[in-house]
């Protein structure tokens, strides 16, 4: 594959747009000119905690600067043992969780065991670095994969870049419009060898500090009954936390940030 060359005067110069607008490979927009609105998912997180991993993502998805859904799910079961959550582009990104549970069942029907964590992560890793092409048309998919190694008895993250490179986090993560606010919050009240309950906890006040600072990030709508979705996985495998216990949590946040106000 040789470099692009452009006559002169037409070179892009350092401008990654408009190198990829020289080259054919800019967003998708329409006959007018006007820039396609991608829906995309936004805010996720993962914790490792002491009985395994925890998952939690909001629930809204936005067109640019408006809500395109308000209860999207963006934490899924890879398989028994695993999970993945979504944030980027929506479409490319359901697709991409539907064909990797395929593509692990398969595995194990054929195999007759369960791929290892390592061997999953890898395999995301390159359908992720397939959607290359997509992503550098503005359709990027940036997931978190965890789950519980059987092999090393512990919960295990991982996180990648656009070109399917995959990276283990060692103790949390978050990515999506909100993903820094999440981690700061993450991280100043992370401990080794957490409870269940200390890790949700920590998870759903990230995605409320995330939605607090970040539009795109939807925080709780007790009016609509829609709270983030947030799921376990440990040695017994993938388990969805319940809304209502999801919902008392937000309310009890609520509370604890509503007396601090009055204190203030």
């Amino acid at each position: 594959m040789s470099l692009p060359t452009f006559p002169v005067g037409e070179d892009p110069g350092p401008s990654f747009s408009r190198l990829l607008k020289a080259t054919g490979h800019a967003s998708p927009r329409l006959d007018g000119g006007e820039q396609l609105e991608i829906r995309h998912g936004t805010t996720i997180v993962a914790i490792r905690y002491a009985d395994g991993v925890i998952m939690a993502g909001d629930r809204r998805a936005t067109e640019g600067y408006s809500i395109a859904h308000r209860s999207i799910e963006k934490v899924f079961p890879a398989d028994r043992h695993s999970a993945v959550s979504i944030a980027g582009a929506a479409g490319p990104a359901l697709e991409m969780v539907k064909l990797f549970q395929t593509n692990l069942e398969h595995y194990e029907k054929v195999e007759g065991v369960a791929l290892s964590l390592e061997g999953k992560a890898n395999q995301l890793g390159g359908m992720i670095r397939d959607n290359l092409p997509m992503a550098m048309q503005g359709l990027a998919v940036v997931p978190i994969f965890a789950g519980y190694d059987l092999r090393r008895q512990t919960g295990r993250i991982f996180t990648y870049d656009v070109t399917g490179g995959r990276y283990e986090e060692a103790d949390f993560h978050a990515t999506g419009s909100g993903g820094r606010d999440a981690r700061t919050t993450i991280k100043l009240a992370w401990t080794e060898g957490m409870a269940r309950d200390a890790a949700i906890e920590l998870a759903v006040q990230g995605l409320y500090e995330a939605a607090e600072e970040d539009s795109a990030t939807g925080g709780p709508d007790p009016v609509r009954g829609i709270y983030p979705t947030v799921a376990t996985v440990t040695a017994q495998g993938f388990e969805r936390v319940g809304e209502d216990e999801v919902a008392e949590r937000f309310k009890a946040l609520i509370e604890r940030k509503t007396q601090q106000g009055l204190h203030q």
